[in-house]
């Protein structure tokens, strides 16, 4: 069985998520390599500087849509002309203008139940998942630079430390995360 190792992480918390923003446009000057930034919500501008790409989540949820109004249509096309042919009102076995409501219910449904179950699998969320949390704090109010420091000398996590603490952190702090 093989052992597991845990990571370093040195991080800088932030009060203020401009602060924040400054910091990592500092870093990436610096050429420092950010293992992750925290948030307790999203920050406009974030992502860009991160160099983290668009989500791709609204695709899945177009297909998911997509399947969601075939079902419905296909299904409503069954029942009414081989299932159950009923004349309802005078109308054909086939009225389509029937079928919207159900078909953008079912739409929505599919996409919205889609697009949680993608999220949560992409992001290694979900029931039974326990996730190791750098600071309860960015859960609340506080932003989070953390740095992977497992190969630094111990003047290298001394610098890193004194630069998080010039460009603002209130408080830089040493733990130990599961890999």
């Amino acid at each position: 069985m093989a052992a597991t190792v845990n990571k370093e992480v040195l991080y800088g918390v932030y009060d203020d998520e401009e602060i924040l923003l400054d910091a990592i446009k500092e870093a990436k000057r610096a050429h420092l390599e950010i293992w992750d930034v925290f948030s307790p919500f999203p920050v406009h501008g974030l992502d860009p500087l991160l160099g983290l790409s668009e989500s791709r989540l609204h695709i899945a949820g177009f297909i998911y849509g997509a399947i969601g109004t075939l079902t419905a249509f296909l299904f409503m096309t069954w029942v009414f002309t081989r299932d159950w042919p009923m004349i309802f009102g005078g109308k054909p076995y086939w009225s389509v203008p029937s079928f919207i409501p159900i078909t953008f219910e079912l739409t929505v449904l599919f996409a919205a139940v889609g697009m949680v179950v993608s999220f949560y699998i992409v992001n290694g969320q979900g029931p039974g998942v326990n996730n190791a949390i750098l600071d309860e704090r960015i859960t609340d109010d506080k932003f989070i630079i953390a740095f992977s420091v497992n190969n630094y000398s111990e003047e290298e996590k001394e610098k890193l430390s004194q630069f998080l603490s010039g460009t603002g952190a209130s408080e830089v702090l040493t733990k130990e995360m599961p890999a």
